[in-house]
């Protein structure tokens, strides 16, 4: 697969990821309780746990290619 095939497809699972976990995150915020610490923590954790998944998908996106005939 060429660099550029596997950007491509990486754009289209990350934005399209990112904005179902976006959805996902404010649907569960409505569950955490109405105080502002936990709102606090809830929302430092979310908004910080989406880049480990990215950061997989950008390694794997930005990874060479292996040489052909090895």
């Amino acid at each position: 697969m060429t660099a550029r095939t596997k950007k491509l497809l990486g754009l289209f699972i990350l934005l399209p990821g990112i904005a179902v976990y976006l959805f996902a995150a404010a649907a569960i915020s409505d569950f955490v309780p109405d105080f502002w610490l936990a709102k606090l923590i809830y929302f430092i954790i979310a908004g910080v746990s989406w880049a480990f998944p990215a950061k997989y998908l950008i390694s794997w996106m930005n990874a060479d290619p292996p040489a052909r005939g090895e």
